[in-house]
């Protein structure tokens, strides 16, 4: 991931238009949403398992306060393949796994021509190499860092986690949505044809939007702790909130996502983070009220599938359009 010059970006609101700039922001303020009056009602939940297959069921007021229902199933081979809780990242562990390759690595060298130290001391790891032989040292040295390197890429990608960089330029990690996004979209298909068969056949895609940000928006809320602290609790995948009726800011993304691109798989898509918040935006033809982001030259229309606020796709808070103001957020694209 990398962050955006201050010139690639721009947001739009009620014809208005002010310069914003992408930031990589973790942390900060705490993040408040500003509801409206209009709050998501999830009125019934329910998961059978039958046979090879789970069966999920759900009412709920929409943002018109009729009642909706929904009712999908998913076969047995995605509903015990696909992972259902984030693994949380703990350095101490990942210290471990790097170490343990490093040691590998080191007792593959004849020891009288080099011979490797290696310790951990607070939250470090500390390589010392010895040679009689000139050069030596430090082509392996030069070795031992690049297995340090590639032990940490492969413990983070096993773990499902992905680097990202604070507003503050610190080193962090946070679970990866958009491998996320990728690898469970075929899986969610079944989910996104639910949807897409309730619609009439003449509507746009914004009836399909409402229809599953309602949907969404009803599923109980689970507060999004701070990114760079949280080590990735909290978040859930996408089959994981399905299961347990349950997702932050973050959670609800990822599997608005999955769905969104499984129902426009050749649409560019956006995740779009802020301080403790995360929503969406998609290159729709944006209507003259919605809220949009401009990004490289494209105009995305943003929507919100958070909850419990029943937001409008187009539309965000207060506090979402201040953060935004201000240039607090982060781009995410989605492949």
């Amino acid at each position: 991931m990398s962050g955006r010059s201050k010139n690639d970006t721009t947001l739009t609101r009620a014809g208005r238009m002010s310069l914003a700039w992408a930031l990589w922001v973790v942390g900060g303020a705490v993040f408040s949403l500003i509801l409206p009056s209009a709050q998501a009602q999830q009125l019934s939940f329910d998961r059978v398992k039958k046979g090879d297959y789970t069966t999920f069921d759900y009412q709920w007021y929409d943002v018109d306060g009729n009642t909706q229902h929904i009712r999908f199933s998913l076969p047995e081979s995605v509903t015990n393949s696909a992972l259902t809780l984030q693994p949380n990242y703990k350095p101490a562990l990942a210290q471990r796994y790097v170490t343990v390759a490093l040691m590998k690595k080191a007792r593959s060298y004849d020891p009288t021509e080099a011979i490797v130290s290696i310790n951990n001391e607070n939250g470090r790891i500390d390589l010392e190499v010895r040679s009689p032989i000139q050069g030596k040292a430090d082509e392996v040295l030069a070795s031992l860092k690049e297995v340090q390197r590639q032990a940490y890429n492969d413990y983070l990608e096993k773990n499902y986690f992905t680097r990202f960089t604070t507003l503050f330029q610190q080193q962090a990690v946070k679970p990866d949505h958009i491998r996320y996004v990728k690898e469970t979209t075929k899986a969610l298909v079944p989910v996104s044809q639910a949807f897409y068969e309730k619609i009439k056949q003449d509507s746009d895609a914004r009836a399909y939007f409402k229809l599953l940000l309602g949907w969404v928006q009803s599923i109980p809320y689970d507060t999004l702790e701070d990114r760079k602290v949280s080590n990735g609790s909290g978040f859930a995948p996408p089959l994981g909130v399905l299961q347990q009726n349950l997702g932050d800011c973050d959670s609800k993304a990822v599997l608005t996502s999955a769905l969104v691109r499984a129902f426009l798989p050749d649409t560019d898509m956006a995740m779009v983070l802020l301080p403790n918040h995360a929503l969406l935006a998609i290159a729709l033809t944006p209507k003259k009220t919605d809220t949009t982001i401009n990004v490289e030259g494209q105009e995305y229309v943003l929507y919100d599938p958070t909850g419990p606020a029943l937001i409008p796709f187009g539309q965000v808070s207060e506090d979402t359009l201040r953060f935004l103001d201000t240039g607090r957020f982060q781009i995410e694209p989605i492949e």
